[in-house]
């Protein structure tokens, strides 16, 4: 059986979260302390492991001192039975247990254990056997900690020197040792955190910077970060930082403009055929001959079908102006794709009496593109080819062919044609030619989703005067395989 999860605690009124700089901060400076603290701790026991043992040298070099001066004798009343005896006078015993600071005491045993000399207190700890061995231990005298060192001394009449003295010494100078240590790396660590945190400062200011000039920025304002704060960006995370919040910008403020556009387009494109439905329906109304309304219905109805047109080329434009993304280039067969467009098209060119015919259509050609956009391409030159290209008796023709590595796509009208210095303007969205001229009528949106279509492509469309008068309208597409693609 599985428990329910506790549900997660709302922030308190007026909580804010640590800043990136206090959190830095603090884990630098809790960072700084434990290693302090680990410092101390390893100066601590390094220092006392050699002070004991300078010390507990100095303790066994006057317990052999002291061994140096055991002498061997014949066993006397005067000196219990002993064989030994030591040496030394109370003057010379005094200058051997002299110590400034410290208690010393001393033992001499016999290899019976009788004390032979010193205090008859102060025993033996255990002893391995061997000449020379000796052994180190502590004891507690009278209330005070004593650091004892035996040491046996064996031959004809082995003997044990037992000496011990008390610790404040070395405790006291273990005290010292830590508390200079301690002072000393307090002050490293006072000196390596201020520079750690005004390096964290430095290294910050620049997320500061930033955040002041996105906070006093204007909401209409989509333009690119100041180059300033770019160059003084004090890592490459942060120079990245900057110009993602550039590129968002900028996506942001294109999908505003394309928003922007694509409402005027709207507005100024729809105003004159809604009025004109307008106008129809009011003079249909004021009549009463069915003829009259027939007449204005039919109106009505092509100035809707010509709304609805300017609409559906107007959203495809948006989409396109919108694209900032790389299409899904696929290998398409370009003469297949051409022929099944061509067919949804002639009951209409028939309805209008135009020849529509088709060449190149045996040539296997394969570009690298979208089917999407190429019908697209195809749709808005034989529309603009119906409706302002026709001749007489009108003619159009769809041409597949191949040049450098690319395919041409051609539709040719024998229209009036258009003058090669509008062919360029005419490429341009809203533009349109002189009256009599080739989109003289139109809304200037064709031939700017054309070549906006075969740019995405990898392509290019050019407008050039057709061989015996017209225009043909010809776009350039990238072979599948080819080094243009």
């Amino acid at each position: 059986m599985t428990q329910a999860r506790p549900p997660l605690r709302a922030p308190e009124p007026g909580s804010r979260p640590p800043t990136l700089r206090q959190r830095i901060g603090r884990h630098v400076l809790l960072s700084l302390v434990l290693v302090w603290g680990l410092g101390s701790a390893v100066v601590l026991g390094v220092g006392n492991h050699f002070v004991a043992e300078a010390f507990d040298r100095a303790l066994l070099d006057d317990a052999h001192a002291l061994a140096a001066h055991v002498r061997g004798a014949e066993a006397t009343p005067a000196n219990g039975g002993s064989a030994l005896h030591l040496d030394l006078t109370p003057r010379e015993l005094g200058l051997l247990r002299f110590d400034q600071s410290e208690t010393v005491w001393f033992a001499i045993y016999g290899p019976d254990g009788a004390l032979l000399a010193g205090d008859a207190e102060l025993a033996p700890g255990g002893l391995p056997p061997g000449n020379g061995a000796h052994t180190f231990s502590h004891l507690v005298r009278d209330g005070r900690e004593l650091r004892r060192v035996s040491l046996r001394i064996d031959g004809p009449q082995p003997y044990t020197v037992v000496m011990a003295q008390t610790t404040a010494e070395r405790t006291q100078l273990l005290r010292r040792l830590l508390v200079y240590s301690g002072l000393a790396q307090l002050w490293l660590l006072v000196v390596l955190g201020s520079g750690l945190l005004r390096g964290i400062e430095r290294d910050l200011q620049p997320l500061t910077d930033l955040q002041d000039a996105m906070d006093h920025r204007d909401a209409a304002d989509l333009q690119p970060l100041p180059a300033a704060l770019a160059q003084g960006a004090a890592t490459h995370e942060v120079q990245r930082l900057g110009e993602a919040l550039d590129a968002l910008l900028k996506r942001v403020q294109q999908g505003l403009e394309a928003q922007r556009e694509f409402a005027g387009n709207v507005a100024h494109e729809l105003r004159t055929p809604l009025a004109g439905i307008r106008a129809q329906a009011a003079h249909a109304l004021a009549h009463s001959d069915p003829a009259v309304w027939r007449s204005e219905l039919e109106g009505i109805a092509q100035a809707e079908q010509r709304a609805s047109r300017t609409v559906d080329q107007l959203l495809a434009l948006a989409r396109v102006a919108e694209s900032r993304i790389a299409l899904p280039l696929q290998a398409v067969a370009l003469p297949a794709l051409v022929r099944e467009v061509l067919l949804r098209h002639l009951p209409r060119a028939d309805g209008l009496g135009i020849d529509l015919g088709a060449e190149g259509l045996d040539t296997p050609l394969e570009v690298r593109g979208n089917p999407a956009l190429l019908e697209g391409i195809l749709n808005n030159l034989l529309d603009n080819a119906q409706r302002y290209g026709r001749g007489a008796p009108p003619r159009i023709t769809v041409a597949l062919g191949r040049e450098d590595g690319y395919a041409r796509l051609c539709v040719t009208d024998n229209g009036p044609g258009v003058d090669p210095a509008l062919a360029q303007q005419l490429q341009q969205r809203w533009a349109q030619g002189e009256p009599g001229q080739q989109l003289g009528l139109g809304v200037g949106l064709g031939l700017s989703i054309v070549a906006r279509y075969a740019q995405l492509m990898g392509g290019r469309l050019a407008l050039e005067p057709a061989p015996g008068g017209g225009l043909a309208a010809c776009v350039w597409l990238p072979l599948a395989g080819s080094e243009a693609a």
